[in-house]
């Protein structure tokens, strides 16, 4: 046998101090990293649920115009929704054959002063939903008109 002496299996303190401070450490931090992380995404997830007002919808019958263009005989097709406040007041417009002629009329006078050249712009476009928007909210007391959808939008080329 060998004269040399035997070693403990056990590690001294000294070594084994540092290890587990590492591991409390290391667990910590994750746990924080981990608490951050959840908290941090929740307040973004209930961003996201934002209130949502429910708007009525006046919906037209295709306008087909003849458009203002010097040069040639060219005609728009559109089919366009508006957006109000809410459905009560969309109901109101649809039911009253009075202010849905008046928005009608409205919207047709101004879509007759168009030229096809802006039209086939996006800004063209845009620029057309605010003007009918503004038009329609003169022409008929009392309606704010929130946004202008196209449905349908043919330009004759």
């Amino acid at each position: 046998m060998s004269d040399a002496p035997a070693k403990d299996a056990k590690p001294s303190k000294k070594k084994t101090m540092p290890i587990i401070i590492g591991a409390v450490v290391a667990v910590a931090a994750s746990g924080g990293g981990a608490y951050w992380y959840l908290h941090r995404a929740a307040p973004a997830a209930a961003a996201a649920k934002h209130v949502v007002v429910e708007h009525g919808i006046v919906a037209f019958e295709p306008f087909v115009v003849n458009l203002a263009d010097p040069s040639a005989s060219r005609f728009l097709r559109i089919t366009l929704q508006l957006v109000v406040s809410d459905e009560k007041e969309a109901t109101h417009i649809l039911e009253t054959p009075v202010i849905l002629a008046q928005a009608r009329s409205a919207i047709l006078e101004l879509l007759t002063l168009q030229k096809s050249d802006e039209l086939v712009t996006t800004a063209g476009k845009a620029a057309l939903k605010k003007a009918i928007a503004e038009r329609v909210s003169t022409a008929i007391a009392d309606v704010k008109v929130f946004d202008v959808l196209f449905a349908d939008f043919v330009v004759q080329l």
